[in-house]
C-alpha cells in the first residue's frame, strides 16, 4: 500500500510539473508575443497601407495616367514640442504616377534646441498602399537651434494601380499629413554630493 501511495505521488507530481511548465511555456510565447507585437504591427501597416501608412520606394514610377489626384498637405506639432511646422504649399495637383515634390517647413521657436520626430498617415486609409515616398523626414530625429527653420521636402507619387479601385474611383484627393513630437533629450546625470570634511584637532584626534 505504501509503495502504491508512493507511486501515485511521483506520478501526481509529475503531472504538477508537466502543467506548470505548460503554463511556464504559454506564459513565455505570451510575453514574446505582446514585445513582437509593435514591429510587426508596424511591418504588417507598412507591406499593407493598413492606417493610412505609406510605403517607402527605391525606385520611381515608370507609368504615369492622364487622370489626374490632388494631394493635400497636413502639418501638425504634438507634446509642447515648440515648433511653427507648416506645408509651403497647401495642396498640388498631379497625374497618377507623376513623381512630385512638396517642401514643409519647421522653425524652433524656443531660446534652446529642440528635438522632434513625424509620424505619418494618408487618408482615405485604402490610398496608404499606393502612395509612394521615395524621400521623406519621417522617423528621422531632428534637432532645431534656437529660431532656426529648415526645409523638409518630401518626394512621392500614387502609384497607377490606384485607378483600378472600385472605392477610389469617385476619390479625387488625398490627404498627406505629418505630426512632430518632441524628443526627451538626456539629462545630465547629477553629481554626487561631496562628504563634508571632519575636523580635527592638531593632535590628530576627533574634534568637539
Amino acid at each position: 500500500m505504501a509503495e502504491d501511495r508512493t507511486l501515485a505521488d511521483l506520478k501526481r507530481q509529475g503531472s504538477n510539473r508537466l502543467v506548470a511548465g505548460l503554463c511556464l511555456a504559454f506564459f513565455g510565447g505570451m510575453v514574446g508575443m505582446a514585445y513582437a507585437s509593435v514591429p510587426l504591427y508596424a511591418m504588417f501597416c507598412q507591406i499593407t497601407g493598413y492606417g493610412g501608412t505609406t510605403q517607402r520606394v527605391e525606385q520611381y514610377s515608370d507609368r504615369v495616367l492622364d487622370r489626374k489626384i490632388t494631394v493635400r498637405f497636413d502639418a501638425n506639432v504634438s507634446g509642447g514640442l515648440p515648433w511653427d511646422f507648416k506645408p509651403v504649399a497647401r495642396d498640388v495637383t498631379i497625374k497618377i504616377g507623376e513623381t512630385a515634390q512638396a517642401h514643409y517647413t519647421a522653425s524652433n521657436l524656443f531660446a534652446t534646441p529642440t528635438a522632434g520626430r513625424a509620424t505619418f498617415n494618408v487618408t482615405p486609409e485604402i490610398a496608404g498602399s499606393y502612395f509612394n515616398k521615395v524621400e521623406c523626414f519621417c522617423f528621422t530625429d531632428t534637432t532645431l537651434k534656437p529660431g532656426e527653420t529648415l526645409d523638409m521636402p518630401v518626394v512621392f507619387y500614387v502609384a497607377p494601380d490606384i485607378a483600378d479601385l472600385p472605392e477610389m474611383k469617385n476619390i479625387n484627393t488625398i490627404t498627406l499629413s505629418y505630426t512632430f513630437f518632441p524628443i526627451a533629450e538626456d539629462k545630465p546625470v547629477a553629481a554626487a554630493p561631496q562628504a563634508e570634511a571632519i575636523p580635527t584637532n592638531t593632535d590628530g584626534n576627533l574634534g568637539g
